[in-house]
């Protein structure tokens, strides 16, 4: 048999191909869309710590608050047609979308054939963090946003002066970590955090809400400032030990309150950490741009930043804020478009001899619920309230 000098095409397995015919690349795309996904959920943490609902064909969402009623005895000959305190009351609270979220990278395709490793694939994982990052401020900011309001459902009186709702239900919790006049250094204390979660505990349960559900979250210092006094003060709970114990995934517990470490709760003006000042926390070095950042400004209480439809707060709203513990009726988020990607082709690849890459998300968040709310603060003067709360003038059924 004559050795065959080429490989007709027609022989060749092409891998990237669906069914053996098409574009050659079609099948690529898929690893990348997974590695983005993949990125996104392992760097968020509150998506799976709130409620999240999924918006279709709308623009905002709409979620009933039904307060409580109460039981009375009946007056024989009397016609049942109700309590007389009109319960249970019903608040509403919507909340709306904000813009589309993206982050993208423009990927040359010479720099792919050039490059040693998988590009797309370290690009995706990049897309994914900046992502999740964004959707668990959000998230938290929302909560602490909770903490600091009255009650989703007042008492209510007519022109005549007849009260309409007669039973006011519970707002949010704030609790300071340590006491007298306080400094940020409290916020590492161990002790003290102890004391804040169990006092935070006592209040919830004081509130009516549910323990199904009950986290904490710290900032990294926070959460290992805990650990190191695990069994030396009987206080915390282990179900784990070893590397389970420092995951910060929810292992050690306080009161019934799974703990959990984030890098994105608001923390003394900042995002998970503060370095210098007065919180005795020495700034490690090289830390680069993307540690220790300040909060963005979230807009006034006459709306959001450029791009957010949800009031998040200002800036200087989380100067003392310290960590947050919530229930899972605390807060929820409202997904237009989940974490999903997008990938240039065709003639616009031809043009540019590479792709745009693109990540994007759509959702919204707000608190629900201010009495599964319970906000860590330093220093003996609690944060004030910032943004809108429920409408002033709530139904009652």
């Amino acid at each position: 048999m004559a050795f065959q000098s080429s490989v007709n095409p027609a022989q060749l397995t092409q891998l990237g191909q669906v069914n053996g015919a098409g574009d050659k690349r079609a099948t690529y795309l898929k690893l990348f869309s997974g590695e983005m996904f993949k990125g996104f959920q392992n760097n968020t943490i509150a998506r799976d710590l709130v409620m999240k609902r999924v918006l279709k064909n709308g623009k905002s969402m709409q979620f009933i608050y039904t307060g409580r009623t109460t039981a009375e005895y009946h007056t024989p000959g009397n016609s049942i047609l109700g309590d007389t305190n009109g319960a249970p009351p019903v608040a509403e609270k919507t909340i709306t979308i904000d813009d589309l979220l993206i982050s993208s990278a423009f990927v040359y395709e010479l720099d792919e054939v050039l490059s040693h490793y998988d590009l797309r694939s370290e690009i995706s994982r990049k897309i994914g963090f900046a992502l999740a990052e964004k959707y668990d401020r959000l998230i938290f900011r929302a909560i602490a946003k909770g903490s600091r309001v009255a009650s989703a459902i007042q008492q209510l009186t007519q022109a005549d002066g007849t009260t309409v709702v007669s039973m006011e239900e519970p707002g949010g919790t704030q609790v300071q970590v340590g006491s007298g006049s306080g400094t940020e250094a409290d916020a590492f204390d161990a002790g003290k955090l102890t004391a804040a979660f169990f006092e935070a505990a006592a209040a919830m349960d004081e509130k009516g809400v549910s323990q199904d559900g009950r986290v904490g979250v710290l900032n990294p210092r926070q959460y290992y400032s805990l650990i190191q006094e695990v069994g030396n003060n009987g206080l915390i709970n282990r179900d784990e030990q070893g590397t389970g114990l420092q995951s910060g995934k929810g292992v050690v517990e306080i009161a019934g309150i799974k703990i959990y470490k984030s890098m994105n709760i608001p923390f003394l003006g900042r995002y998970g950490t503060k370095y210098g000042g007065t919180t005795g926390k020495v700034d490690p070095g090289n830390t680069g741009d993307f540690v220790n950042p300040a909060i963005e400004d979230g807009g006034s209480d006459g709306g959001g930043a450029a791009g957010q439809n949800n009031n998040y707060g200002e800036a200087n709203a989380f100067d003392t804020q310290c960590g947050l513990i919530f229930q899972r009726e605390a807060a929820a988020c409202v997904e237009a478009i989940a974490p999903q990607v997008q990938v240039t082709s065709g003639d616009v690849s031809v043009i540019y001899q590479g792709d745009v890459i693109l990540g994007r998300l759509a959702m919204g968040a707000d608190f629900l619920n201010p009495a599964a709310c319970v906000g860590l603060h330093v220093t003996n003067t609690a944060p004030t309230a910032f943004g809108s709360t429920y409408p002033a003038n709530n139904s009652a059924a």
